[in-house]
């Protein structure tokens, strides 16, 4: 992981918001997500575009990873911050298929929030 001009308390909330989106992802704990993205944010893949709500409806009718037995195998492959901004490249497995997500955060009155997400399945 590359840390650029970040100090010890971004780093630590930047990876308190990856960890809280693999236990959300994994736990389909809709609440969890929803608190740790911006509102006006769009989930992109090749073709798809999705508003969170959108997302979380899809999160919230769809097997729960943990409770069919799906081990929890997420991994930061990478993290950076610059000053305010963030971007984390994921390993994510979900289901029956494996995905890169790339999580963009901002820092915006002291907070950190997931303000994008693209993603491709391998």
């Amino acid at each position: 992981m590359l840390v650029i001009q970040a100090d010890a308390e971004d780093f630590a909330q930047v990876r308190g918001i990856v960890d809280q989106y693999c236990e959300g992802l994994y736990s389909g704990d809709v609440e969890k997500l929803r608190s740790i993205f911006h509102d006006d944010v769009v989930l992109k893949a090749p073709g798809k575009r999705r508003d969170m709500n959108t997302w979380l409806h899809e999160v919230a009718n769809r097997p729960v990873p943990k409770l069919i037995g799906h081990r929890y195998e997420y991994t930061v492959l990478s993290l950076d911050i610059i000053n305010d901004q963030a971007m984390v490249k994921l390993l994510c497995p979900l289901l029956d298929s494996v995905f890169v997500d790339f999580l963009g955060l901002l820092k915006e009155d002291k907070k950190w929030l997931i303000v994008s997400k693209m993603y491709a399945a391998l």
